[in-house]
């Protein structure tokens, strides 16, 4: 694998411009039954590796029998769309361990519903990998490969630097996550798939010649800098729900309709796209109609936030104390009004960054099947992604974490967490588990009195939950004792 880390200061992020055999193994293999996307306009490599391959499979009838086996799935799951055809390989690509098994790195129920609808073929694409021989054509095209990634190099670079740059935003805060471009020339040219899976983004793109699409790497690096700050402010979020009731009706995809963060970071975005792109140069007038038509897809906040970085290209401050008072600056009633003025489009252009969070109700039910399973450390992502994202049951969320807690001996964290999920649930069997989990800390304390009040308190939370009641009278009857009482 090649992979050059991109920096230009002492506090850059992790950036790499990448090249995958895993990706390249799942795209080559579906070009190998059919995929033909866009193949004219492809880079010529991709036309050389297809023949390349289609001569490896002729060879040998155990070969032959491997791609058919292959090609047989890859037709029973087409779909109509290829736009989402490709998606969902990359997706999958994106989320399997590296040759020669392609195992997938999660549990088919956890992975993105695209990627877990063709999860089967990473198995056959493995047979394929070492049947027809694709290790030697990926080590015949290294040099080319490498020559994608140099052509990418400084541009790349600079649009990082640039971008850092307009927003003022030092890039040390953005330690620990990671922004990966994969270069790709086995797809369509004109698809760019970007992926944000927990802290982590990547994009996938097809070059093809001489244009490079830094612009819509950059929309994505946005999403990188910019997603953490929507998700800190849930009770701004909060004030501005009722303008989801005016996008209703617009063309974009649904994910921007029920997540007001994602609606606000995807306005503020194309606010500062449209006044980085050849600002010195483009006309106000053509700059107003870029707002205007990302108002008529229903990203109804553009006007506001291109208006509001006017100021902010002229303060000192950066984005990360500025956006706060942004944020306070939306006046919901104005902006309502706004965008009843809007005639939305018949369709919108795709948004680049696959929306692949998890619905609220999955994410923390896989974190109770990680935490059921032992695995502590997924179960603990899991329920902090879901109180930074403010996704479902917060109470449930702490909950999960005071279990981890609990199972790491810390009994400290675990208090603070179980009385955290008392105040914040919805649920009265988490609240009565928490309450009884609080009176066995006390009793490992030797602090009796307030052991009977938590037990007592789980009986009145919900008394009709035969367990509840069960756990709770043992609690009373007895000061607990590890494994004496059991759930």
């Amino acid at each position: 694998m090649f992979a050059a880390s991109l920096s230009f200061g002492q506090n850059t992020p992790k950036v790499t411009l990448d090249t995958s055999e895993t990706v390249f193994t799942i795209l080559a293999s579906i070009n190998a039954c059919g995929y033909n996307e866009q193949l004219n306009a492809s880079d010529p490599l991709r036309a050389q590796i297809r023949d390349e391959i289609a001569h490896n499979i002729r060879a040998t009838d155990e070969a032959q029998q491997t791609a058919n086996l292959l090609c047989d799935y890859y037709h029973s799951h087409l779909l109509a769309d290829a736009l989402r055809e490709l998606s969902r390989y990359v997706s999958l690509a994106l989320f399997l361990d590296g040759p020669p098994n392609f195992v997938p790195r999660l549990a088919e129920v956890d992975l993105p519903p695209d990627a877990g609808s063709v999860v089967g073929f990473a198995r056959l694409a493995a047979n394929f990998y070492d049947k027809a021989g694709l290790h030697s054509v990926w080590q015949r095209h290294r040099g080319a490969y490498t020559a994608l990634a140099d052509r990418y190099h400084d541009p790349v670079s600079k649009m990082l630097f640039d971008t850092e740059i307009y927003l003022k935003l030092p890039s040390a805060g953005y330690l620990g996550r990671e922004f990966t471009v994969i270069l790709e020339p086995m797809g369509a040219p004109d698809q760019e798939n970007a992926r944000n899976y927990g802290s982590n983004y990547y994009v996938v793109i097809s070059p093809a010649g001489s244009a490079l699409k830094v612009d819509q790497i950059r929309h994505t690096y946005l999403h990188y800098l910019l997603d953490p700050m929507a998700l800190k402010y849930g009770a701004e979020m909060k004030r501005l729900a009722p303008l989801a009731d005016s996008v209703q009706a617009a063309p974009m995809d649904e994910g921007f309709k029920t997540d007001m963060a994602l609606l606000v970071t995807e306005c503020l975005i194309r606010g500062v796209e449209i006044r980085m792109t050849n600002s010195a140069k483009t006309p106000e007038a053509v700059r107003a109609e870029f707002v205007q038509r990302s108002m008529e897809q229903g990203y109804i906040l553009t006007r506001y936030f291109y208006d509001a970085l006017g100021p902010f290209e002229k303060d000192p401050a950066g984005i990360r104390n500025a956006y706060p008072d942004m944020l306070a600056g939306i006046d919901v009633g104005k902006e309502r009004k706004r965008a009843s003025e809007v005639q939305f489009a018949s369709q919108a252009s795709p948004e680049l960054l696959h929306l692949s969070r998890r619905s609220d109700s999955n994410l923390l039910q896989t974190a109770e099947r990680r935490l059921s399973a032992g695995d502590l450390k997924t179960a603990q992502e899991l329920a902090e992604q879901a109180l930074q994202e403010h996704k479902g049951d917060q109470g449930r969320a702490l909950f999960i974490m005071a279990q981890v807690a609990t199972a790491n001996k810390d009994m400290d964290g675990a208090q603070g967490y179980f009385e955290k999920a008392i105040k914040a649930a919805a649920e009265p069997k988490v609240i009565a588990w928490s309450h009884i989990y609080l009176g066995r800390i006390y009793d490992l304390r030797e602090q009796r009195d307030a052991a009977v009040g938590e037990y007592q308190a789980a009986i009145n939370a919900a008394a009709t939950l035969p367990e509840v009641k069960a756990a709770a009278e043992r609690g009373l009857r007895q000061p607990y004792e590890p494994g004496a009482a059991a759930r």
